[in-house]
C-alpha cells in the first residue's frame, strides 16, 4: 500500500546529469517544487529540480488527498479557487490518471456551536464563486444514510475534489520532465551559493550548479537550510498520522471530517482515515527560538497537540542535528534522505474504532497500512511565498501547514512568477516573509 519511495527504498526514477549551469534551481521535489519547476520550464528557462531523496517522498505523498476550497484561510481562498481549475486542466494534460475525482468535501459539526464558523465562511464562499452550502441534519442523513452518528449540521462544497497524492505528484513530476525540467533525485543541496550578496547557484553533494535564481521548497527541511545562511523563518513541524483501510463498501464518495475523524474514499475501494486535529510536536532548538510567534497557536491547540521532549535522531529540529556545516561536508539532508516518522499506532487503532462506530454496517475496520508525515507549519498556518529581499535571486515557498497538496499547482505558478518577475495574479501580502 505505501509506496517504497516513502522510505527511499525504491530505485531512483529521475537521474538527469547534474548540469554545471542552469537558469533556476528548485530545491525539494514535493508538489510545490514540482509545479514550480514545471511552470518555470514552460517559460523557456533551464530548470533543475533537486531532491535529496525521492519525488514526493515526504509530506506530498502522505497527506489526506483533499483538493479543498471550503474552509480555506481567506488569503489563500482565491489562490485555491485557481488551483481547483488547474487540477482539472492537469488531469487532461498530464496523460496519466491522477486519481482526480470531483466528489466534494463536507465539514460536519457535532454540536450547534460548531456551525458558527461555517456560517462565517459563507459570505466569502459566495464572493469567490464557490458552490458551498450549509446542510441540515436531515440532508446529511440523506447523503450518508449508513452513518449511525447524528450531526448538528454541515458545510458542503460539491466542486471540491480528491486525488491520490502518491500517484498524482510522481505523475506530475514525469510530466515536468517531458516539459523540459531536469530532475535529480538522491542529490541533496548542501548550501546556497551566495556571492556579492546575491544568489550565484547551489552547492550539492555532487558538485556546484551556477544559477542566478533559486527556489527553496524543502518543506520541513526549509528552515534548516535557510538558517545556515542567516535567513530565519518561524517554521516548525508536527507529526500527523494517517491510515488506509482495506476495501469496504462505499458509504460516502467524497471527503468528510468532524471534530474527531476525517475520511475520504479511495479508488482502490478503501478509505483514508485521519484524526481531525491531533498532531505531535517534537521539541527541539527551533521550538524555543520560535516560541513567541507560535504562542497563540500553541494555546489554541493545547488539547489537540501532544508534546514530545525530543525528535528522533536526524530530524530537522532534533537536538543533535547540526545547524552549521561546511559545503564540502556531508549535510543533514544526506543523513536522512526521506523523513519517515512512522504513525502513532494508538491513534491508528482509535481511527479504526471511530470509523466502525460511525458506519457500523461496514463491520470491523481493517487497516491495510498506516504512516506518519511531518507537516511544515507557520504560526498563522499560512505559508511563506516570497522573494528574499536581502538575497536577490532567492525565492521561498514553504510552510504550507498541511494545505499544500490541493493548492500546490497555483502556488507553483506563483513561485515561478516571483522568479521571472511576472505578475502573480494575486495579492501576496499575506504570504510575505516579513509579516512575522
Amino acid at each position: 500500500m505505501i509506496p517504497a519511495f516513502m522510505s527511499g527504498a525504491s530505485p531512483v526514477e529521475h537521474a538527469a546529469p547534474l548540469p554545471a549551469q542552469a537558469d533556476v534551481v528548485v530545491i525539494g521535489a514535493g508538489i510545490i517544487g514540482v509545479m514550480t519547476a514545471w511552470e518555470l520550464a514552460k517559460t523557456g528557462l533551464r530548470t533543475v529540480l533537486l531532491e535529496k531523496g525521492r519525488v514526493a517522498g515526504e509530506q506530498s505523498s502522505r497527506n489526506w488527498g483533499w483538493i479543498r476550497q471550503q474552509g480555506r484561510d481567506l488569503v489563500e481562498l482565491p489562490i485555491m479557487v485557481e488551483a481547483n481549475r488547474m487540477w482539472q486542466q492537469l488531469a487532461a494534460e498530464v496523460g496519466e490518471d491522477l486519481g482526480l475525482r470531483q466528489t466534494g468535501v463536507m465539514y460536519l459539526a457535532s454540536r450547534a456551536k460548531g456551525l458558527k464558523s461555517f456560517e462565517d465562511f459563507m459570505p466569502h464562499a459566495r464572493a469567490n464563486g464557490l458552490d458551498t452550502v450549509l446542510l441540515t441534519p436531515a440532508q446529511i442523513a440523506a447523503m450518508m444514510p449508513a452513518a449511525a452518528t447524528t450531526w448538528a449540521g454541515a458545510m458542503w462544497t460539491a466542486s471540491d475534489m480528491r486525488a491520490e497524492p502518491w500517484v498524482a505528484v510522481p505523475a506530475l513530476a514525469r510530466a515536468a520532465v517531458r516539459g523540459g525540467v531536469n530532475i535529480v533525485e538522491n542529490c541533496a543541496v548542501r548550501a546556497l551559493d551566495i556571492a556579492a550578496g546575491r544568489i550565484a547557484g547551489v552547492v550539492t553533494e555532487r558538485g556546484r550548479i551556477a544559477a542566478p535564481a533559486v527556489v527553496v521548497a524543502g518543506g520541513a527541511w526549509s528552515s534548516l537550510l535557510l538558517n545556515r545562511h542567516g535567513i530565519s523563518i518561524p517554521q516548525l513541524s508536527v507529526r500527523a498520522t494517517v491510515a488506509a483501510t482495506e476495501p469496504m463498501a462505499e458509504v460516502f464518495a467524497g471527503g468528510a471530517v468532524d471534530e474527531y475523524l476525517g475520511f475520504r474514499r479511495r479508488d482502490d475501494g478503501g478509505y483514508t482515515l485521519a484524526p481531525d486535529s491531533f498532531h505531535e510536536f517534537f521539541i527541539g532548538p527551533d521550538a524555543f527560538r520560535n516560541l513567541r510567534p507560535f504562542l497563540a497557536q500553541v494555546w489554541a491547540e493545547k488539547f489537540s497537540t501532544r508534546f514530545r521532549p525530543a525528535g528522533p535522531r536526524g530530524y530537522p529540529d532534533a537536538w543533535s542535528t547540526p545547524r552549521r556545516w561546511d559545503a564540502d561536508q556531508t549535510s543533514p539532508f544526506e543523513a536522512m534522505r526521506v523523513l519517515d516518522p512512522g504513525p502513532n499506532r494508538a491513534k491508528v487503532a482509535e481511527l479504526a474504532r471511530r470509523f466502525s462506530a460511525t458506519f457500523p454496517s461496514l463491520g470491523p475496520t481493517r487497516i491495510r497500512a498506516a504512516w506518519g508525515g511531518m507537516i511544515d507549519s507557520m504560526p498563522d498556518l499560512v505559508p511563506v511565498v516570497d522573494r528574499v529581499e536581502a538575497v536577490p535571486g532567492l525565492v521561498i515557498a514553504t510552510g504550507m501547514s498541511g494545505h499544500g497538496f490541493g493548492i500546490g499547482p497555483a502556488f507553483g505558478r506563483i513561485a515561478a512568477a516571483l522568479v521571472t518577475g511576472d505578475s502573480p495574479g494575486h495579492d501576496l501580502s499575506g504570504f510575505r516573509l516579513d509579516r512575522f
